[in-house]
């Protein structure tokens, strides 16, 4: 049987407090769950309707398992409709993380929205960057609206947490790497050669790039105008960069 308390457990890893003192968070809905069980993160608890059981039943046999029902469900669950199951998984560790030969690396600085978090995982994803550095004022990557947002995307991205002053500090002198930077009124990206490997910074969502990331940017790219719009997104500036990127390689 669910119990109350196992209900005030899962619903309490919802706040960011919960889930750093339990190191466990939530995933949601059939496409992120099933995405979970396919990664290597460890699950705690898997809550599920009988029909969701049924139909991935093989899948499930080393998962430890609570059906419930659809009621329930949606009870324990921060989506507005949730007809399959909640997944209680273990954080990864934070640990820190550097662009490799030949690869770029996405750091984020100081994105707040957890919708836009997520895109940028799923953006990253799909074009193929596996780590992400995010200043400590950065979004939870393990909100729950990140998590639904990356579409089973964050199974397959390394995240670090820092503080990115430091990290650049402490990485300029053995590491000579490009960081990439999107500032208004710099060099076209479309115009842009990207080096061989690197860090694409992104900036928070009203104020850009702080300064003291900016101080260690090698290459300011602009994102060419064309119409009256004042700002991109940066889930969408994100794709932008990232897919002139790849025709560049």
């Amino acid at each position: 049987m669910f119990s109350k308390q196992q209900q005030k457990y899962v619903q309490s890893l919802q706040i960011k407090k919960y889930r750093q003192e339990h190191q466990s968070f939530l995933v949601e809905g059939a496409k992120s769950v099933l995405e979970l069980i396919n990664s290597d993160f460890e699950i705690e608890l898997l809550l599920c309707t009988t029909k969701f059981f049924d139909e991935n039943e093989k899948k499930l046999k080393k998962i430890s398992v609570e059906q419930i029902s659809q009621t329930e469900l949606e009870k324990t669950s921060t989506l507005q409709s949730n007809d399959a199951a909640v997944a209680v998984a273990q954080m990864k560790p934070n640990e820190s993380l550097n662009a490799a030969e030949n690869e770029f690396v996405l750091v984020l600085d100081d994105i707040r929205d957890p919708g836009n978090l997520g895109t940028i995982i799923r953006i990253a994803d799909w074009y193929g960057i596996k780590k992400l550095i995010c200043s400590e004022t950065t979004v939870d990557l393990y909100n729950p609206k990140v998590i639904a947002a990356s579409m089973g995307s964050f199974t397959r991205i390394k995240a670090f947490y820092t503080n990115l002053t430091e990290y650049f500090k402490e990485n300029q002198h053995h590491n000579k790497a490009a960081v990439i930077g999107t500032f208004l009124n710099s060099a076209s990206l479309h115009q842009f050669a990207f080096p061989a490997s690197g860090y694409i910074v992104l900036g928070n969502e009203s104020n850009g790039i702080g300064a003291g990331v900016e101080q260690f940017v090698t290459h300011k790219v602009t994102i060419p105008r064309f119409g009256l719009a004042e700002s991109l997104n940066v889930g969408i500036a994100t794709a932008i960069v990232l897919d002139n990127l790849k025709r560049n390689q």
